[in-house]
């Protein structure tokens, strides 16, 4: 996840001491709002249904619901930690729960499917306000290393928790309106505003920022998506797709030529040097690829083919959901007792297990199957991606720390806004739907295994 490391200036009524009341609040607060965060990547999958029978627009239209917000809080990451060095994480903090909390009203309220779709994207950019305020927040309340690394332990359970909980979530509120999906979010970010009123003021640090790269991450990145979730829906040879795909090249071009002269590059080319970086990043990527896609395809799967309510379709994922948090417990002692390499290599293997099992066992029309296999993804994913997260960290020097964890963020929701969009394009015709979840799943599986192969390089680095 990405870090940004501000200078910390005591408070006489912040004590730094983690038992201290204002420590124990920040915490709070930073939790929920990466509870916040993933909470809205996973459970509008549950509502998609729902608004497409109310607001139209078809498969590429419930595409766009999900990767309006997860590609616009992929690009602008790092711009969003560098607003937190400028402005201070706390008020930069506020004004992402702000945003959130007004594009979430927005969405509640939307009467059509492009405002939603608008209203998507600013929530978007608030997510990736918030982010990487929220760690800069916890580094300012512990300033002790070893209470701090067990805060941010704190801070990541509350994404995991929304991650395990947000279909099922998703599910009950759709079953009464779909629109109490993002209604859910207004008392949080209220409750968050109140909080934020008893943490101590953060200091401010003006540092420079790659404005011509983040300009050419948002034109090649959006270009990308809209050609491949366009291109699914009306076909790949139309005039508009093929310009789009076109402009994400160069785009993307131009971007990685920017990042190689620019004084101050926002993702900057020597952290692909180090070769666990660069197996992390591809970890990244991948994972996202399956545990985005599995959510969205498997939804619209229980829903549109086999006709389950909003509720039981969330109540598929539950089993998943217990095991994955089960994983992430166990995942730390497993790479502490073997390395890194053993719970990576093992989780996506066992995630491209419950792949192949949810293709084979599609055609049957079983959500109990599904159910099953769901958990071999879900624990899968759970046990391989804290050690990754890991590798990212011990492979770049202390000072790359940060802008290597905002680079690992952005890869895994590139990866997932990708999986939404070409999946997307698979399961678009209602008469072969079976085929092209199964073609999905198979890439996923192939992806997972690859990346599994690539993980076996992993070694345990020695930066510090």
């Amino acid at each position: 996840m990405p870090r940004t490391d501000p200078t910390t200036t005591p408070a006489p009524a912040a004590p730094a001491d983690a038992t201290g009341g204002r420590p124990r609040i920040t915490l709070l607060l930073a939790s929920l709002g990466f509870f916040l965060i993933t909470l809205d990547i996973l459970i509008v999958n549950l509502a998609l249904t729902q608004i497409g029978i109310e607001l139209g627009g078809g498969t590429a239209g419930r595409q766009w619901v999900i990767d309006g917000y997860t590609l616009t809080f992929a690009v602008l990451l790092l711009f969003a930690g560098n607003l937190s060095d400028r402005i201070g994480a706390k008020r930069s903090f506020g004004c992402g729960i702000v945003l959130f909390l007004v594009a979430s009203i927005g969405c509640a309220v939307a009467p059509s499917l492009g405002l939603l779709i608008a209203a998507r994207v600013v929530q978007g950019a608030g997510a990736a306000i918030m982010l990487p305020a929220s760690m800069a927040l916890i580094r300012e309340a512990f300033p002790d290393p070893r209470r701090r690394t067990h805060a941010l332990g704190i801070w990541a359970v509350g994404g995991a928790v929304a991650g395990a909980v947000g279909p099922l979530v998703g599910g009950a509120l759709t079953t009464a309106d779909w629109r109490l999906v993002f209604g859910i979010n207004l008392p949080i970010c209220v409750a968050m505003l109140a909080l934020r009123a008893f943490v101590a003021h953060s200091p401010k640090r003006p540092t420079p920022f790659d404005w011509a790269g983040q300009a050419m991450a948002v034109v090649s990145l959006a270009a990308l998506m809209y050609g491949l979730i366009t291109g699914g829906d009306q076909g790949f040879g139309q005039p508009s797709v093929i310009l789009a795909l076109a402009v994400a090249a160069a785009g993307i071009a131009s971007f990685l030529l920017i990042q190689a002269r620019v004084r101050h590059p926002m993702m900057p080319l020597e952290l692909f040097r180090y070769s666990g970086m660069r197996v992390a990043l591809l970890d990244g990527f991948v994972f996202m690829v399956g545990n985005f896609g599995s959510v969205f395809v498997v939804s619209l799967y229980l829903q549109q083919h086999l006709g389950l309510s909003p509720l039981l379709a969330g109540l598929v994922f539950l089993p998943s959901a217990a095991f994955s948090i089960t994983g992430n417990i166990i995942s730390g002692t497993l790479a502490n007792r073997y390395g890194a390499q053993v719970p990576i290599v093992f989780g996506f293997v066992l995630m491209a297990a419950g792949f192949i099992g949810l293709l084979t066992s599609a055609p049957t029309g079983s959500p109990i199957l599904a159910g099953v296999f769901l958990i071999l993804t879900g624990t899968g994913g759970s046990i391989a991606m804290p050690p990754v997260t890991s590798v990212v960290l011990a492979s770049v020097p202390a000072e790359r720390a940060g802008t290597a964890s905002a680079v690992f963020n952005t890869f895994r929701q590139v990866g997932g806004a990708v999986a939404i969009a070409v999946f997307g394009a698979f399961i678009a015709n209602p008469d072969t739907f079976v085929p092209g979840l199964q073609l999905s799943f198979t890439i996923a599986a192939v992806a997972l295994l690859a990346a599994a192969l690539i993980s076996l390089r992993i070694r345990t680095p020695q930066h510090h």
